[in-house]
């Protein structure tokens, strides 16, 4: 006999095992999607934040092109500086929406005294998941000054063959180059009329940038590098260097009221008012010898013979006063003409003398009266600006082998030699040797013509034949290029120069 069993309840167990490794392996799908929506959530608030750090960046950018002398985002705290700079300084961060999506703070470090540039750290904040998230970017903030080129002309430049540069070349009209230089050359001008003064192709329609084909030396002109002319580019903007001579004013005198340019204070440091608050003469101003110590002597001139052979000579003066300490500003202003000499040694500081009548009738004038140098020439430690609402002129008493060490802007008028005495239409001495020549060190903008010589003659062996010097050799000093003198006048709005995220947080 066969028997029969039935096995009841056997798909049971195997349906538990089922249902139990569903539940686990849902779970683990769940936690895995949990997971990835927090980490996606995560790096959208990571990536928000630093969305947010950039527009910290972004508005502080903004800050500088309507205050540029504020590094304390309109705070007068804290006194000094941290290891960041001056901060830190928290604003909410809100969207387009006008919800608060976070915050930023900031802290802003100012470059050296005179420099263009800030750097700016920047912290995203965003509420995140389970904390806080932040991200940071630092950035350099500035502007080229006047200072980025060796030479800007709101005139036609030209440089002879006997006239060697160093040093980026701008003119908002037309550049005649037939010297040698080394580095960019600009105009804003497509092409432009040569004026008279030019020699060959003079009052002739040429490119904004051109050469003189007959020149072969010391540079041909017919196989010079001319990859770095570039023309028409934008144009260099002298039409702002009123407000910039203002605000050195303010500066000067500490005195940002709206009211400020058309006072006359009593003299500091920092300030020197006018000779005479009812005349103008073009013979009376002061005399700014600079010291090696980082001090100045003040002398007032009541007179100027320039026919005479040397400054003491030429200039009838009174001490004023001796050693005064440059401001911690590092800017001078001077209500009046200003003659300007460094004493043996050189200059050994930072400093920028404007000069200009802002409360007073006349315009003003710079005056180189003997050689103009620095302490160290090449390390940018030590820098003079020469900023004026006229011109900017080398005397005839500062005789052969003069140097200038400095950068220079003349406002309305030129920079360069004096080409006849005053009072007069006689041509100044000239020197037609080698050996005689003048070195300039620096940059220098001029809003009229610009020259260190005037070619009167043919012979050009012959003395007679010459205003001025010759043998030229115009240097640029790089360290101008983002570190030029204090409070010096930018050429353009502030930018974003350089950008980094930060990994590590304060």
């Amino acid at each position: 006999m066969r028997l029969h069993t039935r096995e009841k309840g056997s798909l049971l167990p195997g349906l538990i095992v089922f249902i139990v490794t569903f539940a686990i392996l849902a779970s683990a799908v769940g936690m895995m999607i949990v997971t990835l929506l927090q980490s996606t959530l995560r790096t959208h608030e990571s990536e928000m934040a630093l969305n947010i750090a950039e527009a910290g960046a972004n508005y502080y950018l903004w800050h500088m092109n309507h205050n540029n002398a504020d590094v304390k985002d309109g705070n007068s705290t804290p006194a000094t500086q941290q290891a960041l700079g001056y901060g830190p300084y928290t604003h909410d961060y809100y969207d387009s929406h006008g919800d608060k999506q976070g915050k930023f703070t900031l802290w802003v470090k100012p470059g050296a005294l005179g420099a263009t540039t800030v750097t700016v750290r920047s912290i995203g904040i965003v509420k995140g998941v389970k904390s806080d998230i932040t991200r940071s970017v630092e950035v350099t903030i500035g502007a080229p000054s006047f200072s980025t080129y060796a030479v800007a002309g709101n005139t036609a430049l030209w440089f002879g063959n006997t006239e060697s540069t160093s040093g980026p070349i701008h003119s908002n009209v037309g550049i005649k180059m037939d010297g040698a230089n080394t580095d960019q050359i600009t105009s804003a001008q497509s092409t432009y009329l040569v004026p008279s003064w030019s020699g060959t192709g003079a009052n002739t329609t040429k490119a904004g940038v051109w050469c003189d084909s007959a020149i072969t030396t010391p540079v041909s002109c017919a196989t010079r590098l001319k990859t770095s002319w570039a023309y028409p580019v934008p144009a260099v903007d002298f039409n702002k260097l009123g407000a910039d001579l203002c605000q050195m004013k303010k500066i000067a005198t500490a005195n940002q009221a709206s009211n400020a340019c058309n006072l006359m204070p009593a003299r500091t440091a920092g300030y020197i008012p006018p000779t005479s608050t009812t005349s103008y003469s073009s013979t009376m101003g002061y005399l700014i010898t600079l010291n090696s110590d980082n001090t100045y002597n003040l002398e007032k001139v009541t007179n100027e013979k320039d026919t005479n052979t040397t400054y003491a000579t030429a200039l009838t003066r009174t001490v004023v006063a001796n050693n005064i300490a440059v401001p911690a500003t590092g800017v001078i202003f001077v209500e009046d003409n200003v003659w300007v000499r460094s004493n043996t040694g050189g200059y050994d500081g930072r400093v920028t003398i404007a000069s200009a009548r802002l409360a007073a009738p006349g315009d003003t004038d710079i005056i180189i009266a003997g050689n103009l140098l620095y302490t160290e020439k090449y390390s940018g430690k030590d820098t003079i600006g020469l900023v004026t609402e006229d011109s900017v002129e080398v005397a005839p008493y500062v005789g052969s082998n003069v140097e200038v060490d400095a950068a220079l802007i003349a406002k309305s008028g030129s920079v360069g030699i004096r080409r006849t005495y005053k009072g007069t239409s006689t041509y100044v001495k000239g020197y037609a040797l080698s050996t005689q020549g003048l070195v300039y060190f620096g940059s220098l903008a001029s809003n009229l013509e610009w020259t260190w010589s005037v070619q009167l003659c043919g012979t050009v062996m012959n003395a007679g034949c010459w205003a001025g010097y010759r043998y030229t050799s115009t240097n640029y000093d790089e360290n101008l290029r983002y570190l030029p003198p204090p409070s010096f006048p930018v050429t353009s709005t502030y930018d974003i120069l350089s950008w980094r995220e930060v990994v590590a947080n304060p």
